[in-house]
């Protein structure tokens, strides 16, 4: 299907007009483009270490909507055009230029599998549900992935070195808790291995979804795995259902959400659990040391590959 783009090239004073405006007129979703600076709150819910850069903010800003190619949009448009001017009147609209340009739908959700292919973890092989593989000898176990909309192929290097401490440290039937699964990759890597059982959780309800769907394309028992949707940093409620005595923790996160996240970590650990974490940008390191450290744990060793950190830790 193929879609007209219009752009009103505008000022960030009159964004939330004109989107309302558009809105009124029938435009259902706008796309806005500005430098505005990130708040302290916006940062936060972006859950990522490393800030997009942004050009100095000057007061511009594009909004554009998407309309059907093969209709007419003549009188829409000489509306939004109307409106604009009597918007004029009590907020500055800038240039209120509308530029065309045509895009083609994309199948968004399945392009990207052209990139994910095959590939190994020491002796694990992970290969996506799509992908067959003929030569699995040598492989000590071949996990499937859907990742779906969820995060986590298992191709980052922050899950490839979970991957490698969990081959260290997880023996045979061990209790794990798996907080923030994801695609469910760390929890299917675990029950592969022989954990007794496994639970996750994850603040996104589509990878409780995903994380049990992989479960079950393994061929792995049901039965052995939990996954709960909610934050288990300040949800109490979640904190009971998960319960305490783990012999592992794993959470492969952000650097800024272990910080808070590992005197909870703590509570759920038995005596002489282990505690592996990844996800941390390296410059954010020392400070994610000190809160483990400060969470009671003692640290055992720390893991690079690239620009990311694994830190790996023990309840004493």
């Amino acid at each position: 299907m193929k879609w007209k783009k219009y752009t009103i090239k505008t000022t960030t004073q009159a964004e939330d007009f004109i989107s309302s405006m558009l809105a009124d007129l029938g435009v259902e979703g706008v796309q806005i483009e500005d430098n505005v600076p990130l708040s302290a709150e916006d940062k936060e819910k972006m859950y990522i270490d490393i800030l997009p850069e942004l050009l100095p903010d000057e007061g511009i800003a594009a909004i554009s909507f998407f309309l059907d190619a093969e209709e007419e949009h003549g009188p829409l448009l000489e509306q939004v055009k109307e409106e604009l001017e009597n918007l004029r009147l009590f907020v500055e609209v800038g240039d209120g230029t509308i530029s065309q340009d045509e895009t083609e739908d994309k199948d968004w959700m399945n392009n990207w599998k052209q990139f994910f292919k095959p590939f190994a973890i020491g002796d694990i092989l992970i290969k996506p549900t799509w992908e067959e593989v003929k030569d699995t000898e040598g492989y000590r176990c071949v996990i499937e992935i859907d990742p779906g909309t969820s995060f986590g192929t298992g191709k980052h290097e922050t899950t490839w070195l979970c991957i490698q401490q969990i081959q260290k440290y997880m023996k045979p039937e061990d209790h794990v808790l798996d907080v923030g699964c994801g695609s469910g990759i760390l929890s299917v890597v675990c029950l592969k291995l022989g954990a007794g059982d496994v639970t996750g959780t994850d603040i996104d309800p589509l990878c409780i979804e995903a994380s049990g769907e992989n479960v079950e394309v393994n061929h792995l028992p049901q039965k052995k795995s939990r996954f709960y949707h909610g934050n288990l940093i300040d949800d109490l409620n979640l904190q009971e259902q998960v319960g305490q005595g783990y012999d592992i923790v794993v959470a492969n996160i952000l650097a800024d959400v272990i910080i808070p996240l590992s005197p909870v970590a703590a509570g759920c650990l038995k005596q002489g659990g282990i505690y592996i974490t990844s996800g941390i940008i390296d410059f954010k390191e020392a400070a994610v040391r000190a809160a483990i450290e400060a969470a009671g744990l003692t640290i055992l060793e720390t893991e690079y590959k690239g620009e990311w950190v694994s830190i790996t830790a023990r309840k004493e």
